[in-house]
């Protein structure tokens, strides 16, 4: 296991990061997208998604906190307004803390003084990153700063794009070091430590990772899924994908398992996918079919690969390397997606689903994806049954195209 910074240590890197990423890369961006000031609100028990990402990573726990960005020209102001004095939003904020019944009346003054053309609010994108703005704090904005500013208020949708799918250089190693504790929680997991066969059951292998998470002091951003696939058996779908065992299932021999898993570490999340097979009595090793269609996904991750690049919106990457599957004969789906501030980021989608995902957003240097897909193949000692191996492996995006931030997986892990 990586060494894992205590939470006193990840204060003082992630108080670091947030100055670079607020004092450095926001005011340009903001500048990029014609907005002269952004607002965000945060309420208490219904946080905007933003919140977290432009504080410390402390409790925010204020009836309403107004966060206040401002374009000056040559110069860049952040405004805190809350009722409270916190010490670590000093450190990046100059705070106003007006009277319980005088707030709307100092932000107005703040929003007349400074005269901007734009307020971009965390309204009208088509995801909840961009959409945190609560109704009656729309309200509460509209009413105290009247109808020519109201006239003024911008979606900040796109700012936000731009905002989320921006990596630091130095997050990387502290990403490996996240993605490192995901792949050995999920390799112990699909092990003879954790699973007897006949005997242990989804929902024992689903709850030892959770325990593992737990011991770490991390957290997970989504349940660990497992999946199974049995010779002679229909796999039941949701929708194009395959559908989660259920917890009582208990996991046999010969059975092909898969997992979906991710945690969150200093503010960055990870997603994996893996597969197991549990050997029959008698057998050494997985059945030769099981690992032609593992080389098939390793074939489809090299085909993404050699395509995509900087610049490169999402969806001309996968109508590329769709193309170049039916040229190969691989049945497959790509459903790639940014990730690192949340496991489903905000950016350009390598999807079957094109622009609805983001796909018509552009790849970004130093920008992280989450390579996840899928072929189907023929297995011939299931009797030619067709077998659906997924994998998902975080990735980052470097001069040369993307690099796996862990090697992916190219042998079946084996549960004897």
């Amino acid at each position: 296991m990586p060494k894992l910074l205590t939470q006193r240590e990840q204060m003082k890197v992630r108080e670091g990061w947030l100055r670079k990423r607020l004092g450095t890369l926001l005011p340009g961006m903001m500048k990029r997208h014609g907005i002269d000031m952004w607002i965000v609100v945060n309420e208490e028990f219904n946080s905007d998604p933003v919140t977290p990402h432009i504080t410390p990573p402390i409790p925010i726990v204020g009836r309403r906190d107004v966060f206040i960005f401002i374009d000056r020209g040559e110069t860049h102001e952040r405004i805190a307004m809350v009722r409270y004095d916190e010490e670590r939003l000093k450190n990046h904020y100059r705070m106003v803390m007006p009277a319980r019944d005088k707030f709307g009346e100092e932000l107005k003054k703040i929003v007349d003084e400074r005269k901007p053309k734009t307020i971009a609010l965390n309204i009208g994108g088509s995801r909840g990153q961009q959409s945190g703005l609560s109704y009656d704090s729309y309200r509460f904005l509209a009413e105290s700063l009247g109808a020519e500013n109201e006239k003024k208020f911008v979606s900040a949708a796109d700012l936000l794009v731009e905002f989320f799918d921006t990596r630091l250089p130095e997050e990387l190693e502290h990403y490996r070091n996240a993605v490192a504790a995901t792949e050995i929680i999920a390799r112990r997991a699909f092990s003879n430590e954790v699973i007897t066969p006949g005997k242990t059951t989804v929902g024992d292998v689903r709850w030892w990772m959770m325990e593992e998470v737990n011991k770490l002091g991390l957290t997970i951003w989504f349940q660990p899924d497992l999946r199974i696939q049995r010779r002679r058996a229909a796999t039941e779908t949701t929708g194009p994908f395959l559908s989660t065992a259920a917890e009582a299932e208990v996991i046999r021999r010969g059975d092909l398992l898969h997992l979906d898993f991710g945690l969150d570490y200093m503010g960055l999340s990870t997603d994996w996918q893996k597969h197991a097979y549990v050997l029959n009595e008698g057998e050494r090793d997985a059945p030769a079919g099981l690992k032609a269609a593992l080389r098939n996904t390793n074939k489809l991750q090299g085909i993404i690969f050699s395509i995509a690049r900087t610049g490169m919106t999402g969806t001309e990457v996968y109508e590329r390397s769709m193309a170049e599957c039916k040229r190969q004969s691989i049945e497959c789906m790509i459903y790639s997606h940014p990730i690192g501030t949340h496991g489903h980021g905000l950016g350009p989608s390598i999807d079957f689903r094109g622009n609805i995902g983001g796909g018509g957003n552009k790849i970004i240097l130093g920008s992280y994806m989450s390579i996840e897909l899928n072929t189907t193949t023929p297995v011939a000692e299931w009797g030619g049954q067709k077998v659906t191996m997924m994998a998902e492996d975080d990735a980052v995006m470097t001069e040369n195209g993307y690099e796996f931030i862990r090697p992916r997986q190219t042998e079946i892990y084996i549960v004897r």
